[in-house]
C-alpha cells in the first residue's frame, strides 16, 4: 500500500528508459522511441501497475515522464505513478543546485504537465544530506493540501528526517538505496518503515550494497539478467540461483522483497526480455534456510 493505493510489488522504474547506457548524464544516447512505449505497455500487460520516475529522468531527446504519458495515458484506474522533486537539470542535461523551498512548485507544476495529469499520485522529496527536510516537505504538504499531490514520500533520507516529516504530513514511503550486503542500519530502518506503515522502495537492489545512489537516485539501475552488482557472486548467492533456475540478479531482486510486506521493487529496463525476467523475480520463493545464507 502506498496510503489507500494498492499496487503489485514489482513495480517499474524509468530512470534509464530515455537512454541506453549511462543514465542520467548529459551526453546519454536517447532510446528508440517506440521500444520505449512498447516496454512501459508491456509492463502494464505483466501486471505492473507502479511506476516511479521524475521530470529530471531525461536524454537528449526523450524523458521518462513524456514515455509515460503516450504509452499509458488515459491511465488505468489502478496504475500509480510516482515521482520525485529535488534535483534539477538544466536543458542541456547538467546538474543544477537542488531546488529551493520556493522551487518546489514549479517542479511539482511540470511533473503534472509531462504526465497530462491533474494531480500525482505520490511526490518524493529527495533530500541530501543529515539538513533539515521540515521547510521543502512543508511546501509539499500545502500542495497536498491544495490537492495538486494525493501522497508524500521520501527519498535518500536518514530514521530522524522521517519523523521530522511525518510531524507535518503522513509520509506513505521511503525510497532508499538498498540491497544485499547492506549495513544493519539500513536494514533497521527498513524494519522501523514497516512498523510506522511507510512502504519501503529499495533503489539499486540489484547493483546491491556496492552500488551508491549518484546525483539524483531513484529508479533501480540494472535488470534481473546475469550478473553480479559486485563483479564477484559469492557462492550462496550462485548456490540459490542455480537451485531455483534463475540469475543472481533475480535472487538479489527476490531477496529484497523478503525484507518485509511492506517492501516493493522498481527494477528498471529498456528491453522486452529484461522486463520479463524483472517481473519474473517477483515469484521466487526463497526458504528460511536460504535467506540465512544469503544474509551470512
Amino acid at each position: 500500500m502506498l496510503g489507500d493505493l494498492e499496487v503489485n510489488r514489482i513495480g517499474f522504474g524509468t530512470m534509464r528508459l530515455p537512454q541506453t547506457g549511462e543514465a542520467l548524464i548529459a551526453d546519454a544516447v536517447p532510446r528508440d522511441r517506440d521500444q520505449a512505449v512498447a516496454v512501459l505497455r508491456r509492463a502494464v500487460e505483466l501486471g505492473v501497475n507502479h511506476f516511479d520516475t521524475a521530470a529530471f529522468y531525461f536524454s537528449r531527446l526523450l524523458s521518462a515522464n513524456e514515455l509515460i504519458n503516450r504509452a499509458l495515458a488515459p491511465y488505468a484506474d489502478d496504475v500509480v505513478v510516482t515521482t520525485k522533486v529535488g534535483p534539477g537539470r538544466d536543458a542541456c542535461g547538467e546538474w543544477t543546485a537542488h531546488a529551493t523551498p520556493a522551487q518546489l512548485r514549479g517542479q511539482v507544476e511540470e511533473n503534472l504537465r509531462q504526465l497530462g495529469r491533474d494531480h500525482l499520485d505520490v511526490v518524493n522529496l529527495r533530500v541530501v544530506g543529515d539538513a533539515s527536510v521540515a521547510e521543502r516537505f512543508g511546501v509539499l504538504a500545502e500542495l497536498r493540501a491544495a490537492g495538486l499531490i494525493r501522497h508524500l514520500g521520501l527519498s535518500n533520507v536518514r530514521p530522524h528526517q522521517l519523523a521530522e516529516a511525518r510531524a507535518i504530513a503522513p509520509v506513505v514511503c521511503v525510497q532508499n538505496a538498498y540491497g544485499l550486503g547492506s549495513s544493519p542500519d539500513q536494514a533497521e530502518f527498513l524494519r522501523d518503515c514497516g512498523e510506522q506503515g511507510v512502504a519501503f522502495v529499495p533503489f539499486y537492489a540489484i547493483a546491491g550494497a556496492g552500488r551508491t545512489a549518484g546525483a539524483a537516485g531513484g529508479g533501480e539501475r540494472g535488470y534481473a539478467g546475469d550478473g553480479d552488482g559486485h563483479g564477484n557472486a559469492d557462492d550462496a548467492l550462485r548456490s540459490v540461483a542455480r537451485a531455483h533456475g534463475v540469475s543472481q540478479a533475480q535472487v538479489r531482486l527476490a531477496w529484497s522483497l523478503h525484507q518485509g510486506p511492506h517492501v516493493l521493487a522498481i527494477p528498471g529496463t529498456g528491453d522486452l526480455d529484461h522486463l520479463a525476467q524483472n517481473v519474473a523475480a517477483g515469484a521466487v520463493r526463497l526458504s528460511a534456510r536460504e535467506l540465512a545464507a544469503l544474509d551470512a
